[in-house]
């Protein structure tokens, strides 16, 4: 224990021993700055400026547009047109089939595989859209008996009522 003790005495001495940081003309020896520092306040000065240099740094990364530069970050102006971008190319694909059903439908009509009586833009239009499928909305036989024992269950909870308006036990 005593060697612990002489450790920490050495090491606190170290930290806390006053020493002088003189700034010398060198060709005159005349003092510019003088200033009395021990090793534990040099420590906590240098701590207090790096996290202040950091929280700084940060802080302008963070809140200016300087973070652009930073490669994974993008403007929001470039996002917002490649948003419009987006939206855009759908509708312009969209009109693209429609334009396509158009003029497949006139080469028919040209080349005489279709009655020029038949021809419709509007039934052009309206084949060009993607068709839905149907899904099979009928109840299973399963379902159908669950529904029936559910029906019966609740006929039983239901009391059964006297003429004179007071309820009875289950039927």
């Amino acid at each position: 224990m005593s060697g612990k003790r002489l450790k920490r005495k050495k090491l606190h001495r170290k930290l806390f021993t006053k020493n002088r940081l003189v700034i010398l003309n060198e060709d005159t020896f005349e003092e510019i700055f003088s200033l009395k520092l021990n090793l534990m306040n040099v420590f906590v000065v240098a701590t207090i400026g790096a996290i202040f240099l950091i929280s700084v740094t940060t802080f302008i990364i963070a809140f200016t547009p300087l973070r652009e530069f930073i490669p994974g970050y993008s403007s929001s102006k470039l996002k917002r047109d490649a948003t419009e971008l987006a939206l855009k190319s759908d509708s312009l694909t969209i009109a693209l089939k429609k334009n396509e059903a158009y003029i497949q439908s006139i080469q028919k009509v040209l080349n005489g595989e279709l009655e020029y009586a038949k021809f419709n833009k509007d039934s052009i239009l309206a084949s060009s859209t993607e068709v839905v499928p149907q899904v099979k909305l009928s109840a299973s036989e399963e379902e159908l008996e669950l529904r029936k024992e559910v029906a019966k269950e609740d006929k039983k909870a239901q009391p059964a009522v006297t003429k004179a308006g007071s309820k009875n036990t289950k039927k």
